[in-house]
């Protein structure tokens, strides 16, 4: 429980730190040193990456660095996906998605594989060098890849629970033409509205939410993001961003690896 709430603090401390990152943590954390169900931690995740990114997000915009039309394309899609993949599409996925061999993969096993399939892929944008930035042109939005894009983006969200901060800072930047800076406060803005209504599409599908453990990690979160933006200035956030991303992609392969063997071994408890 001590290391779940030292966790939670690092998920937010990187958000502050980094711009991103730290959400695709929360159901990791849930689920395995919080021991919450992981079709329920895909909840939690989304009210925790929700609550810190409204914090997060307010310092941004006194600062000029969200861009509300961007958020407007991008979020509005992006959320009502988000809600009718939470409200339906989830809870219609039946308990046993599959067979390998004669043992069943169930839904919340499946849940854990597709996170740990975007942790890799999270981490393999933020493990490379970050290259120099190119300027670009103010005013050229392509509205219509910033739909479908979101949209694609809220199913994504939905099913896993996580902010999707590094699908939606790339999708920014290449096609809202966003400077890297404007990206990810407008990014924090979507995944903040995003998340929050995500999780209230749950509510009908959860009657036994847990709020003094969602609000303790919530506020653990919140206070690291606090701390995270404090020392945004100090710390090589380049430096810093590749080692998260050697984390996150080690904690992938580890989750790959520890639900695989529980499925060879026919342990399909989740």
């Amino acid at each position: 429980m001590i290391a779940g709430y030292l966790a939670a603090l690092m998920i937010g401390l990187t958000l502050g730190l980094i711009g991103g990152g730290g959400s695709i943590l929360t159901v990791p954390v849930l689920v395995y040193l919080l021991a919450v169900d992981p079709v329920t931690a895909t909840a939690y995740s989304l009210f925790i990456v929700g609550a810190t990114s409204l914090v997060a997000v307010y310092p941004k915009y006194l600062q000029q660095e969200v861009d509300l039309l961007a958020a407007l394309q991008f979020g509005i899609p992006s959320l009502l996906v988000v809600f009718l993949t939470r409200s339906f599409l989830l809870p219609a996925i039946p308990a046993i998605i599959f067979y390998v061999g004669d043992q069943p993969v169930t839904k919340g096993r499946f849940l854990l594989l597709l996170f740990a399939a975007l942790m890799i892929a999270a981490a393999i944008t933020m493990i490379p060098e970050k290259k120099a930035e190119r300027p670009v042109a103010a005013g050229s939005t392509s509205t219509p890849f910033l739909f479908v894009l979101g949209m694609a983006e809220g199913m994504v969200s939905g099913l896993v629970g996580a902010g999707g901060g590094f699908l939606i800072i790339p999708v920014l930047v290449l096609f809202g033409r966003l400077p890297m800076k404007r990206a990810v406060g407008t990014s924090l803005l979507i995944i903040a509205i995003k998340s929050l209504v995500g999780f209230a599409g749950d509510l009908s599908h959860h009657e036994a939410i847990n709020w003094p453990l969602l609000l303790t990690v919530t506020a653990l979160s919140v206070a690291g993001i606090l701390i995270g933006t404090y020392f945004a200035r100090r710390v090589p956030a380049g430096k810093l961003k590749k080692v998260f991303g050697w984390f996150v992609l080690i904690m992938g392969l580890y989750i790959c690896w520890r639900e695989g063997r529980f499925i060879v071994a026919g342990d399909n408890k989740k």
